[in-house]
């Protein structure tokens, strides 16, 4: 099993919206690198952690469990999505997304409080920079959100 972070913007799309769906498709993803990591590496039964950026509370708010493995994003293909990308096909589309179903909420944690956690120093979000929409975690990384969260858990 593999551990993600997933970024969206609450205002777009939030731990709620999940919640109040249960299953929905992580769309919209338009950089190489995080496209690159849905289509190769995240897998079913993959555990995510879902992030809240670009809002006046920025952290880690839910968690997710991936349903569906990579296949085409299907909002490259529509001319009014904002997604939409002329250069992709049907026949050769750019862009995926897989589906993931809601877990259960977590007390925010901050990306404040993720930085000054020296368990997380080495995790990709809270270095300067990074600003992908889909990063791996760790499981050590993952213990310690849970634990942060009120959370004792066991990962393997």
């Amino acid at each position: 099993m593999g551990y993600w972070l997933f970024k969206t913007e609450p205002d777009t799309f939030s731990i709620d919206t999940l919640k109040q769906q249960k299953v929905s498709c992580w769309e919209g993803v338009r950089n190489y690198q995080a496209r690159n990591m849905l289509r190769d590496e995240v897998k079913v039964g993959d555990q995510v952690l879902i992030y809240h950026s670009s809002c006046k509370h920025v952290g880690v708010a839910g968690v997710a469990t991936v349903t569906r493995e990579c296949y085409p994003d299907h909002t490259q293909f529509e001319p009014d999505s904002g997604y939409f990308d002329p250069k992709a096909t049907p026949e050769a589309p750019r862009w995926f997304m897989v589906d993931v179903a809601y877990q259960r909420h977590l007390p925010l944690i901050t990306l404040a409080q993720m930085k000054q956690n020296p368990a997380l120093a080495e995790m990709p979000l809270v270095k300067k920079g990074n600003r992908l929409s889909v990063m791996p975690v760790t499981a050590a990384q993952w213990q310690a959100i849970l634990t942060m969260a009120g959370e004792s858990c066991i990962v393997r």
